[in-house]
């Protein structure tokens, strides 16, 4: 019984961050279709281009929310710690593979769609410990507008938050369990920009900030990383 308890709180995880706030803010705003704007993911930076810069924020803020959610139902069910890690990694893979977003491929397959995982990562790192945010946010707007790649911003949410559980963990202020979290949630990240990596290796990604002043226009075809 406790086992089929504890699957179930993994599953409500993994349907929180499978709700795709991104789609309903586009559909609301513009009456489109968030998938069918340029990389047709849905998180905050797509939903930016497709319906404006406050769409984006309020997405990016939901999803976030989500993420931290998942958390915190976990913490007010059970006092398992492996739970309240699985239980945000189950929403970073809800929003990166929405069942709400299921469609038919051309071989007649089923493909779930959604973002690239950083705002529901930076939610989970947030229901973990809340202080994080003070940390992640400001070193996430660093890398953004200093290194100048949305993707790779959106790896360093994981990153930065594994530096976080380590440190805390080594001085004994929190459980080692939420290393693996950030761990496996960079994992997750990295799969689902695999497209961004290849064009970051190949020096063709998409600038943004102070270094994309004057450089040359990308492809406004390509996909970017979204949260």
């Amino acid at each position: 019984m406790r086992l089929v308890f504890d699957i179930i709180v993994v599953i409500v995880g993994y349907l929180l961050g499978s709700i795709p706030f991104g789609l309903l803010i586009v559909k609301l705003k513009t009456g489109q279709d968030v998938r069918d704007v340029e990389s047709g993911r849905t998180g905050g930076t797509n939903v930016m281009r497709a319906a404006g810069l406050p769409s984006g924020v309020a997405t990016a803020v939901l999803d976030i929310l989500k993420g931290a959610a998942s958390v915190w139902i976990a913490q007010a069910v059970t006092p398992n710690v492996w739970l309240h890690v699985l239980a945000p990694l189950a929403a970073v893979i809800g929003h990166n593979y929405s069942i709400f977003l299921a469609e038919r491929t051309e071989t007649g397959g089923i493909r779930l769609r959604g973002g690239a995982g950083g705002a529901a990562c930076f939610g989970g790192a947030l229901g973990l410990w809340p202080y994080s945010i003070l940390i992640i946010l400001p070193v996430g707007y660093l890398v953004f507008f200093g290194v100048g790649y949305a993707s790779v911003t959106t790896m360093s949410i994981a990153l930065v938050a594994t530096i976080i559980f380590a440190v805390r963990a080594g001085l004994g202020y929190g459980p080692w369990a939420y290393v693996v979290y950030g761990v496996i949630a960079e994992a997750l990240l990295m799969w689902a920009l695999r497209p961004n990596i290849k064009r970051l290796l190949d020096r063709t990604e998409r600038l943004h900030g102070w270094r994309a002043q004057g450089s040359e226009p990308a492809d406004c075809g390509q996909e970017d990383a979204q949260g």
